[in-house]
């Protein structure tokens, strides 16, 4: 194939999913001219799995990408059918939105979005190499042998690198939804020395609306109060016309029908070759690990408002297409389920995570910057989340900018970073809030509030969203001011009948209204009931940071304490080329990990397995004395 130029670019971005989207989006907002390719534009954003947005730990990150100036929980706010807030009768650090995508439109919005983007050209081709000058990744080179050069390059190929559809005993090569996969590039990685894995993952069946009995199904329908993703979107915005989902549960016919079928399993037949994710098993997986469970929920999703195709969550599976409609047929409300879709396993080729820096940037190959399911995470937000950050610092690489790290202790988006990096992964890595160690902090209401001053910084952030966000800190401090200052008493008007609406104990002293508010009976709209009213409306999100700052203020002051530990560790830069072998009394295990993770500060030394606290004791030391060997040194004749 011959070879021509076909453009200069400052950052190329190839791939158009989650990941993609939001890595053009912010380099070209960042004012680099950016070229997003990829293999179709009509799977820009496309959901081949589960048509939703959010969840627990994921909704967050949603809410992170918001605060960082990106575009997941706006194009959401436009095109959900369904929104509803998660685990209400928990704490705030394990609530989440999660929203229901009509499918269609949320991939036709971010093109647009996309199309419209100053500085940023849309593009469809087949990436087959990188163009590699002088050790660096200057640019892409395409099936067709378009060259285009650029400063740096992020890839973000999800499922479709070396991708292999699996459905019984038919399988063959493809992309997510039947689409082309990218097989040369795999190896071009292979080649530049990268170590490339398996994983799989999996879709369900679809069906046909009008076949489906919702009088043997449960209502799932979405709330009536208003909630949104990103904290632009207003909330007179919101849907009124939601559409439900729909619950039922798999049974004993239906597990039988599995357990006859094994031997015809792609799971279990050994044709499945990658590694399934823990946390989303396939349903012949649930069947086999958890024996001893009677049922297993299965939800009936609407992918659109314009399309009755509905998803079957929870019955991801590879089994043969005559299976899967066996089971289907026993499962209460599918009895006469018509197949649209069979379900399906994806196997695809994921960059071993240890060979990125916190910042995504590939230490092999400077300039090369990975995001998504390549990087070995499964899910849209957690793509997303690593999207924007490598958008960032490949723009940054190419402007010449410092990179942009955001620690564990700032977001989930940091979190999930720093464990694919420092931790590495077996398996496709899912976002969970017991993965943070801060989620009292990592909360979905206050995103704006760590994350927001950073986008501004850097310039992703406008001058009147910046100024909202002023507006609405400012309102939090005025009215925590204020509550601080009013003392209720026996006589306050209307107290002792709202004491015995919320079961309180009345009171036998004045109390001022902050600390009567950390009560759990009290609510912040019950009490604003009885004071006077503040100098300016207060709006409901600041009324939500205001009630969850009062209730939780012992709480967060102790994280914070934890926080500025960590942080003194994580300002201990480890320097680059740093020779391990040289520092004395390492332990072996140690002295390994260290070479193969190449931390960049103490902090994320000590989250490394196999380090322990003496190793980290002596490395710090070490670095301490100022006299530090170098492998660079080493090599050097």
């Amino acid at each position: 194939m011959e070879k021509f130029e076909a453009g200069q670019y400052d950052v190329i971005v190839v791939g158009a999913g989650h990941a993609g989207c939001e890595a053009a989006l912010a380099s070209a907002r960042l004012g680099c001219k950016t070229l997003l390719v990829t293999i179709s534009l009509e799977m820009v954003a496309f959901m081949p799995c589960n048509p939703s947005i959010g969840g627990p730990a994921k909704g967050v990150v949603v809410r992170e990408i918001d605060a960082l100036g990106g575009q997941m929980g706006k194009n959401i706010d436009q095109t959900y059918i369904q929104m509803r807030l998660l685990n209400t009768g928990k704490g705030p650090a394990v609530q989440a939105l999660r929203a229901q995508a009509d499918k269609a439109s949320y991939s036709v919005q971010m093109k647009e979005t996309l199309e419209n983007q100053v500085g940023l050209d849309l593009k469809q081709a087949m990436v087959d190499q990188l163009l590699i000058e002088d050790g660096e990744c200057h640019g892409v080179i395409t099936s067709a042998g378009a060259i285009y050069r650029s400063k740096s390059v992020v890839l973000t190929t999800g499922t479709s690198s070396r991708g292999r559809i699996i459905i019984g005993e038919l399988n063959y090569a493809s992309g997510p939804n039947n689409t082309l996969p990218s097989v040369k590039l795999s190896h071009h990685l292979q080649e530049l020395g990268l170590d490339l894995v398996r994983f799989k993952t999996g879709t369900p069946p679809r069906v046909h609306r009008d076949s489906v009995d919702f009088d043997q199904t449960e209502e799932q329908p979405g709330d009536q109060k208003p909630n949104h993703f990103s904290y632009e979107t207003p909330d007179e915005d919101y849907l009124q016309d939601s559409i439900s989902c729909w619950l039922t549960h798999t049974n004993d016919a239906s597990h039988e029908v599995i357990r006859q079928n094994l031997d015809r399993s792609p799971m279990f037949s050994g044709m499945v070759e990658g590694v399934g994710a823990r946390y989303c098993p396939s349903i012949e997986d649930k069947i086999v690990r958890f024996s001893d469970k009677p049922r297993h929920q299965i939800f009936i999703e609407p992918e659109g408002r314009h399309t009755k195709e509905m998803y079957v969550q929870g019955l991801s599976t590879s089994l043969p297409e005559d299976v899967q409609l066996q089971i289907l047929h026993q499962v209460p409300g599918l009895k006469r389920a018509e197949l649209m879709r069979p379900g399906y396993a994806i196997e695809y080729d994921v960059l071993v995570p240890h060979q990125l820096t916190l910042s995504l940037e590939v230490r092999q190959v400077p300039g090369l910057f990975t995001a998504g399911q390549m990087n070995g995470t499964s899910g849209y937000e957690e793509a997303a989340g690593q999207g924007i950050i490598a958008g960032i610092n490949a723009a940054h690489k190419a402007l010449d900018k410092e990179a942009v790290i955001i620690p564990r202790s700032q977001a989930y988006i940091g979190v999930m970073i720093d464990d694919l990096v420092t931790k590495g992964t077996t398996e496709p890595y899912r976002l969970l809030t017991s993965r943070a160690e801060h989620r009292l902090l990592l909360r979905h209401d206050n995103a704006d509030l760590r994350l927001s001053e950073l986008a501004y910084s850097i310039g992703l952030l406008s001058e009147d969203r910046y100024q909202a966000f002023i507006a609405k800190q400012q309102a939090v401090a005025d009215e925590l001011d204020r509550l601080a200052k009013i003392r209720l008493t026996t006589k306050t008007p209307g107290l002792a009948e709202y004491f015995q609406q919320v079961h309180s104990t009345p009171l036998k002293d004045g109390i001022l209204a902050s600390e009567l508010l950390k009560r759990p009976e009290i609510t912040y709209a019950g009490l604003a009931s009885l004071l006077p009213l503040p100098p300016q409306p207060i709006s409901r999100q600041v009324a939500e940071q205001v009630e969850i700052q009062i209730k939780y203020e012992g709480y967060i002051r102790k994280a914070l304490h934890k926080i500025d530990k960590v942080k003194a560790m994580e300002s201990k830069k480890i320097p680059e080329d740093i020779d391990y072998d040289a520092v004395d009394s390492l332990a072996t295990e140690a002295r390994e990990r260290l070479k193969l993770i190449q931390p960049e500060n103490i902090g994320q030394a000590s989250r490394i397995s196999g380090v322990n606290p003496a190793d980290i004791a002596i490395l710090s030391i070490y670095i301490q004395q100022g006299k530090i060997a170098r492998v660079s040194d080493r090599v050097k004749p």
